[in-house]
């Protein structure tokens, strides 16, 4: 990392103690340069983690950038302890701690940016690894026309957010975009006239005014939380994650007793959605009470603007994502050739593919019924014209906002399923 420092916006490590928070001192020093510059360059370039990886003999600087991993530069060893300590003391940890993984968040201001850091420290085989998760505050103002929904999807999802009360779903993987949907769900919705809690671990962005935020720990379990949220007047309740029978009983009851809950779960699609809440121990009449629509979700990777040519796209790349060849006469696709601005990636920034099922009364009486997932797939279908995740990415490819690759990558695992 020993490129020119400096830049026209100042930087500065905050620490955060009993409320009050000042600027982290020290002599600037080359690990404070060296720190300072890693965090800095990781922000303009837009990335969403850092990770500091020792290997023999050097210390590996990575960001991962539209959910790929880039390498790009490696820290003096000799100054790697110190930057090492720097960053434990502003996230809070033990300095002097290098046999047991530890967990803390740091909070950084970039120009007139407030940004927060989720950092992770794990000792290896060759010295300890840090990951920090970078926290933007613009993440809680995120809006749901931004995220690449279809309208008449996104139509679906805000009748089901702006319900009086029950269960709301967005189901997918670790870095699918959940939260991103989650939180642009809770701005749709009166922060004024209804009390809205949360519960997360971590707590990824703050919002600025109506919102209790509830960070999980040992002692306050999402369980926990969510009881004493009952005891707490809510009319909407955000849970980071379904983990186990108890929270979803939980918000199950919750549902039944008026509240809107919002919440995400790990499955492949929307439809499997239902069989996992049963296999967790949910009354199949009671999901079909509460539950007031799920949306399945993945992310791509967007073709760069800046370098974007038309091309023709390998047959192969076009059938593994069900696309006809010969159905393309007069159409063209794109794809990114690559430049400064994309890192020579060819992908500039990253964009949901989508599908929702809504909750009506001839679909609860099918959930009751324990049909099985086929049929309910063919029920939303031929009644709801759900349109999948990969017909989602088709015509994102045909409107040249991704690559076939892109899609088949993303939606893989649920083609491999058979969803």
């Amino acid at each position: 990392m020993t490129q020119a420092r400096g830049g026209p916006q100042p930087f500065r490590l905050i620490i955060r103690e009993a409320g009050v928070t000042r600027e982290m001192g020290g002599e600037l020093t080359q690990a404070v340069a060296e720190t300072d510059f890693l965090l800095r360059k990781a922000l303009d370039l837009s990335a969403s983690d850092v990770h500091l990886q020792p290997e023999r003999n050097r210390m590996l600087v990575r960001y991962r950038i539209d959910g790929i991993m880039h390498t790009v530069g490696q820290l003096s060893m000799d100054v790697v302890p110190n930057i090492m300590a720097r960053l434990k003391l502003a996230a809070g940890m033990h300095i002097d701690e290098r046999r047991e993984a530890q967990d803390g968040r740091l909070d950084m201001e970039y120009g007139s940016r407030k940004l927060s850091a989720r950092v992770s420290v794990l000792p290896g085989l060759n010295g300890e690894k840090m990951v920090m998760r970078i926290l933007d505050p613009v993440g809680a103002k995120v809006e749901l026309t931004k995220l690449g929904m279809p309208d008449d999807v996104r139509t679906k999802w805000e009748n089901a957010v702006k319900s009086a009360y029950g269960m709301v779903l967005v189901t997918g993987p670790t870095g699918s975009g959940k939260t991103s949907t989650l939180y642009a769900s809770l701005n749709i919705l009166d922060r004024e006239k209804r009390n809205i809690v949360t519960v997360e671990d971590p707590v990824e962005y703050e919002f600025s005014d109506h919102i209790l935020q509830v960070q999980v720990t040992e002692r306050m379990t999402f369980p926990r939380v969510m009881r004493s949220f009952l005891r707490q007047d809510p009319d909407a309740m955000l849970v980071g994650e379904m983990r186990d029978p108890e929270s979803l009983g939980i918000g199950i009851q919750a549902s039944l007793t008026g509240h809107l809950v919002l919440s995400s779960l790990h499955t492949n699609n929307a439809i499997e959605t239902i069989g996992r809440m049963m296999d967790m121990g949910g009354e199949p009449y009671l999901i079909a009470s509460t539950l007031q629509g799920v949306m399945a979700q993945r992310l791509v990777r967007t073709i760069c603007n800046n370098c974007k040519m038309p091309y023709r796209a390998p047959a192969d790349e076009l059938l593994e994502i069900g696309i006809d060849p010969a159905s393309l006469q007069g159409r063209t696709l794109y794809y990114g050739k690559g430049c400064e601005m994309c890192r020579n990636t060819g992908f500039k920034g990253r964009v949901g593919l989508f599908e929702m099922v809504a909750s009506t009364s001839q679909l609860r009486e099918l959930i009751v019924r324990q049909v099985s997932v086929g049929e309910l797939t063919k029920f939303v279908r031929e009644t709801q014209h759900m349109r999948t995740m990969l017909e989602d990415g088709q015509d994102k490819v045909l409107a040249g906002v991704t690559t076939p690759r892109e899609v088949f990558s993303a939606v893989y695992t649920t083609m491999a399923m058979g969803g």
